[in-house]
């Protein structure tokens, strides 16, 4: 049997998020909101702890950081958004692609840093 080649990717989340990924035991986002069209997970940890502590923490008061392994062939058909700095690359998975997206991940989701007001 052949390894598959991963890609490694992040993802900014805030507590509700990061529950309903447990509760998939740590192998699915979940479904977007309706006035979500898209699912990007972003190409850097940098980048991700930037969203999550500028973003999440003022907004949630508390902001994740997760990481997990897709397949890169599947990948492949997304293009990599630049949405501002070097560093601001993301994949743009339409919201109505997320099931299939999840079916591609790679062992389990991590999260890998929790940051809050105090951070």
């Amino acid at each position: 049997m052949q390894n598959k080649q991963t890609t490694i990717l992040y993802r900014p989340v805030n507590k509700a998020e990061l529950d309903l990924i447990e509760q998939s035991g740590w192998q699915k986002f979940p479904p977007r909101l309706p006035e979500q069209p898209i699912f990007y997970p972003v190409m850097n940890e940098a980048y991700a702890i930037q969203i999550t502590r500028e973003w999440n923490v003022p907004a949630y008061g508390t902001g994740y950081v997760t990481r997990f392994a897709v397949d890169t062939g599947y990948l492949q058909q997304f293009k990599v958004e630049n949405v501002g700095a070097e560093m601001h690359n993301e994949l743009w998975i339409p919201a109505d692609a997320l099931e299939a997206f999840n079916a591609h991940i790679i062992g389990l989701i991590e999260c890998t840093h929790t940051f809050t007001e105090n951070d």
